[in-house]
């Protein structure tokens, strides 16, 4: 009688078991789940592609900065030159004291008038 209803729950949870891996198998298997996972997986890619192009980019800056050192040291340029100063232009007022302001009183300077 042991002997059985051993053998008896044995089968019942190895049924159990079987069921919930297989249920857990198919909801892995639907459209929406296998959307998701592709999309994290994308995202996780994108990530690493990035991360590489960043690294690979700060790289490429250092040895540039090294190789243009070593240029000047073997020029002999490595003092920066002085740059001018900025330019700077006087704005031109539009008064009555400027001999180029032009009275037109046939003109109008609302521009929210109807024409």
């Amino acid at each position: 009688m042991f002997r059985r209803t051993f053998w008896f729950t044995t089968g019942v949870a190895a049924g159990v078991w079987a069921t919930t891996k297989v249920n857990r198998k198919l909801k892995q298997l639907t459209p929406e789940s296998l959307a998701a996972t592709a999309a994290n997986k994308a995202l996780e890619t994108g990530q690493r592609l990035k991360d590489r192009a960043v690294g690979f980019a700060l790289d490429v800056r250092d040895n540039m900065a090294q190789r243009e050192a070593e240029l000047e040291d073997a020029l002999g340029i490595r003092e920066s030159p002085e740059l001018p100063a900025p330019r700077r232009y006087a704005a031109i007022e539009n008064n009555r004291s400027n001999p180029k302001y032009i009275e037109n009183p046939t003109y109008s300077n609302n521009r929210n008038e109807d024409h």
